[in-house]
């Protein structure tokens, strides 16, 4: 099935959207990783999968910890970087999180940094959710992360400029329709840009309907990457671990 092109289509296969996003932290992605390896303790023989895995950093430093790994995600482009990178127990694929990839295939699903809630029908989620849910052995798990919507719209920063690259970019951000907009402006050698980041502002009830129809179980839920107890109003993340 083809999908009408979206905007995570063009942004993410963007190389100002890698440009934007340069300075992201890898130390405290690994952290987290490290962390989240530490509470589900995988075994050695568990096939991993990271859903929406850009350029693939989770995915390399999952395989540098000796385990299987399939990285998947839209963007074309991140995909071709990414496999700069694949091994015997690492490889990448162009897929679209809407389909499923392979069934009863993985130990393990990881979809980390606010990596879902993206398409504008609500009901396409929920198509992601079980073709996800769909690629699980039975007993395995799913480890989703995202904001913690309630807290970062109470915090909405408006209008924010960074300066990256000789480029400037100027970023505004809304609430609209049960989304949360950031738009990004800037011009390159003359030539005016603009993209829109667009995610479905899901809280925490609305994340146990979307389990529920996908037939998962909510085993924990975390509120940082030091997978400390959620707290609704203070923490930074709400981290899913979810189980088939």
């Amino acid at each position: 099935m083809t999908h009408p092109a979206e905007w995570f289509h063009t942004w993410f296969d963007s190389p100002y959207y890698h440009i934007l996003y340069k300075n992201r932290d890898a130390r405290e992605a690994q952290r987290f990783l490290d962390n989240l390896l530490d509470h589900l303790r995988p075994k050695p023989t568990c096939k991993l999968m990271d859903l929406a895995c850009g350029r693939g950093r989770h995915s390399v430093y999952l395989n540098q910890k000796g385990f299987d790994v399939t990285g998947l995600d839209l963007s074309e482009h991140s995909i071709a970087y990414a496999r700069q990178f694949e091994n015997a127990k690492l490889r990448f694929h162009v897929h679209d999180m809407r389909e499923v990839f392979a069934p009863d295939a993985f130990e393990f699903v990881f979809n980390l940094f606010t990596s879902f809630g993206y398409f504008a029908p609500d009901y396409e989620n929920v198509v992601a959710l079980r073709s996800t849910a769909a690629s699980i052995k039975p007993g395995g798990k799913l480890i989703i992360d995202f904001m913690n919507t309630r807290r970062v719209i109470n915090r909405l920063v408006a209008k924010e400029t960074k300066q990256i690259d000789q480029l400037t970019f100027h970023i505004t951000r809304k609430v609209e329709a049960g989304f949360i907009l950031k738009t990004i402006r800037f011009e390159d050698q003359g030539q005016p840009y603009e993209f829109i980041e667009r995610v479905r502002a899901l809280e925490y009830e609305e994340f146990l309907e979307y389990f529920r129809m996908a037939n998962l179980r909510l085993a924990n839920v975390f509120g940082d990457y030091q997978l400390r107890p959620f707290d609704p109003q203070q923490s930074e993340r709400m981290i899913f671990i979810l189980k088939k």
